[in-house]
C-alpha cells in the first residue's frame, strides 16, 4: 500500500474532481480525497512535489507493430531534400546489409525543398538493393527498380500500380505491402515491439488499440501480438483487420476491423478520401470508395451477428456515409444495446451525419494531431478541400450531438504523442470546433477506455480501478490553451509502479509472454 500526495489530481471522469491524495493499494486505487484517513496513517508515502496527476493515457488507433517497425528503422520523416534522404538511405544500408528489402516511412511532398515525392528514378540513384519507401499517411508507396522486380506479377497488375513513377496506391499498396511483410524475421518483430512499448510508456500511453494483419504468412503478426502483448507493461486490444469474420472467431477475439481490408477509402493525402462532392482542386475526382455498399453492410451484418465490435476506417463524409448506412442496416436487423462500433478517422462529417452516429450509438476513434500535421499541412487540406478544412473533424459539434470520442495516433503515420493530440483539440484550426482542456484530457483517457469497454478498470482516477496514472510536469487547467504542448510526462506508474524501463531481451519478452495472463 503506498499513499501518493502533495498533488493536484484530476479524476477525467464525466464529473471531473481535484483532489490532493491517492492510495493505492494491490495496484487499484482505495481512496481519492482531501483528508487521509487514519487506516492509510502508516502506509509508505510518495511525495510528488507539487506536480499534477492524471488517469494513464490511451491511444485508441494505431497499428503497433507497424510503428515499432518504423520507430528502430528508416524514419524518412525529418529530411528536408532528396539529398538528405539518400545519405539517410545509404547510412542505413551500410549499417543494416543483411536485411533483404529495405523498407522506410514518411516521405511526403510538404517537407521537402522538391516540393514533390520521390519516384522510381530518385530511389534508384540512391541504391539498387531492394527498396520501399511508405508515404507518410500510411496508404501509398514508392518502390525502386530492384523492388519491383521482386514483386509477383499479379501484385503489378492491381490497380494502382505506376510502372513509371513506381509508386503503389490502392489495392496495388495493400498487396505489396502484404508481399514484403514477408521478409520480416520475428526476432527483429520482438525486439522492435520492445522499443516502441517503450516509446509508449515515455509518453504515458497504458492503453493502446492496436489494427493488425498486415500480410503476414497465416496470419502471424496478430497472434505475434496477441502473445507479445501478455509481457509489456501496456494493456493491448487488438483489432484484426479483416473481412474474415471466421479468422476472428478462431481466435476468439470479441473485435474485427481497423484498417487495410476494412478500410472504406483512402486518405487525403492521396486525394482518394472518399467525398459526396468533388475535390476542389479537381472536379471530376470524388475520391475511392473501395468497396460496394452491398459488401460493407453484408460484413458488418455478419459481424454484428455473431457479437463482435466493429471498427472501419472511412475518412471522406462518403465513407462515413457508406459506414453509417452499413451500420444502420445490421441494427435494424437486430438490434444491440451497447454495441460501441466504431469509425475510425470520420474526418468529414455533415451534421446530418453525426446526429445519425450519435442515435446509433456509434463510437468515433479520431486522430487530432491531423489538424496540425506538418507532413500534411493545412493551407494543403485547404487546397484541395477548400471551405471544408473548417468542419474537418468538428470536435465541438460531435460532443455536442452526444458522440463519443477518442483520442489516437494512427502511428505510425503520426508519432503516440497525447500531449500533441491534446494540444490539437483545444486549438482548432476552426475555433468554433475547439473543445475545452477537460474534454480534451477524457478524449485520452476516460473515453478511450469505454471505447474498448474497459472503464470499469481504467480511464479515470476511480476507486476500485488500477492505479495506472501519470504525473505531469503541469497542470493542463492551469495553462493557456496555446502552450499546452508545454506538457511533459514526467513518470507512468502502472498498477501503482513507476515505470523504468523495458525487458532486456526479446526472450525475456517472450518468457514472460509465455507465463503471463490477462488478469482481466
Amino acid at each position: 500500500m503506498r499513499v501518493f500526495q502533495n498533488a493536484v489530481f484530476l479524476s477525467c471522469e464525466d464529473e471531473n474532481r481535484i483532489f490532493h491524495c491517492l492510495v493505492e493499494d494491490n495496484g487499484r486505487i482505495v481512496f481519492t480525497g482531501d483528508r487521509l484517513p487514519e487506516d492509510y496513517a502508516q502506509a509508505e508515502s510518495v511525495d510528488l512535489k507539487g506536480a499534477c496527476v492524471l488517469p494513464a493515457f490511451g491511444d485508441t488507433h494505431m497499428h503497433f507493430e507497424s510503428f515499432a517497425y518504423f520507430r528502430a528503422g528508416l524514419d524518412c520523416r525529418h529530411v528536408k531534400d532528396f539529398q538528405e534522404l539518400g545519405d539517410l538511405l545509404r547510412d542505413y544500408l551500410s549499417s543494416h546489409p543483411h536485411e533483404k528489402v529495405l523498407v522506410g516511412f514518411g516521405c511526403s511532398a510538404h517537407t521537402v525543398a522538391e516540393k514533390r515525392l520521390p519516384t522510381r528514378d530518385d530511389l534508384d540513384a540512391v541504391t539498387r538493393h531492394p527498396l520501399l519507401i511508405v508515404k507518410y499517411d500510411g496508404h501509398a508507396a514508392v518502390a525502386n527498380s530492384a523492388l519491383i522486380q521482386k514483386l509477383p506479377k499479379s501484385v503489378l497488375k492491381e490497380e494502382g500500380f505506376d510502372a513509371a513513377s513506381g509508386w503503389f496506391y490502392l489495392n496495388a499498396f495493400y498487396k505489396a505491402v502484404n508481399h514484403i511483410t514477408k521478409s520480416v524475421s520475428i526476432p527483429r518483430v520482438f525486439k522492435n515491439m520492445l522499443g516502441g512499448s517503450d516509446y509508449l510508456a515515455r509518453n504515458g500511453i497504458a492503453l493502446v488499440h492496436t489494427t493488425e494483419g498486415v500480410g503476414f504468412p497465416l496470419d502471424l503478426d496478430v497472434d505475434i501480438m496477441r502473445l507479445t502483448s501478455r509481457g509489456l507493461p501496456q494493456t493491448f486490444r487488438t483489432f484484426f483487420q479483416t473481412m474474415d469474420v471466421n479468422k476472428v472467431l478462431r481466435r476468439k477475439l470479441p473485435r474485427i476491423g481497423g484498417c487495410f481490408a476494412t478500410a472504406l477509402d483512402g486518405c487525403f493525402g492521396s486525394e482518394d478520401a472518399a467525398l459526396t462532392k468533388p475535390y476542389t482542386n479537381r472536379p471530376d475526382n470524388l475520391g475511392t470508395l473501395f468497396y460496394s455498399q452491398q459488401a460493407v453492410t453484408d460484413f458488418v451484418k455478419t459481424a454484428h451477428g455473431k457479437g463482435l465490435q466493429i471498427a472501419l476506417h472511412a475518412i471522406g463524409d462518403a465513407a462515413v456515409q457508406q459506414a453509417l448506412a452499413a451500420f444502420e442496416a445490421a441494427l435494424k436487423d437486430l438490434p444491440r444495446e451497447d454495441h460501441r462500433h466504431i469509425i475510425i478517422h470520420a474526418d468529414l462529417m455533415s451534421s446530418a451525419m453525426i446526429e445519425k452516429a450519435a442515435r446509433l450509438g456509434i463510437c468515433i476513434a479520431l486522430q487530432t494531431p491531423f489538424l496540425h500535421w506538418e507532413q500534411e499541412p493545412e493551407t494543403y487540406l485547404r487546397s484541395i478541400l477548400g471551405e471544408r478544412m473548417d468542419q474537418m473533424l468538428p470536435l465541438k459539434s460531435m460532443l455536442g450531438a452526444g458522440l463519443t470520442l477518442a483520442g489516437g495516433s494512427d502511428a505510425p503515420c503520426t508519432l503516440p504523442d497525447p500531449v500533441a493530440g491534446i494540444y490539437a483539440a483545444c486549438n482548432h484550426p476552426n475555433p468554433a470546433e475547439s473543445i475545452s482542456v477537460l474534454d480534451a484530457l477524457r478524449l485520452h483517457t476516460n473515453w478511450c477506455a469505454k471505447l474498448s469497454f474497459d472503464e470499469g478498470q481504467r480511464g479515470t482516477l476511480t476507486n476500485g480501478k488500477l492505479a495506472d496514472f501519470v504525473v505531469l510536469n503541469q497542470n493542463p487547467l492551469d495553462l493557456p490553451v496555446t502552450r499546452l504542448r508545454e506538457l511533459k510526462v514526467a513518470t507512468l506508474y502502472l498498477q501503482g509502479q513507476a515505470y523504468t524501463g523495458q525487458h532486456s531481451s526479446a526472450f525475456s519478452l517472450l518468457r514472460d509472454a509465455l507465463g503471463n495472463k490477462y488478469p482481466f
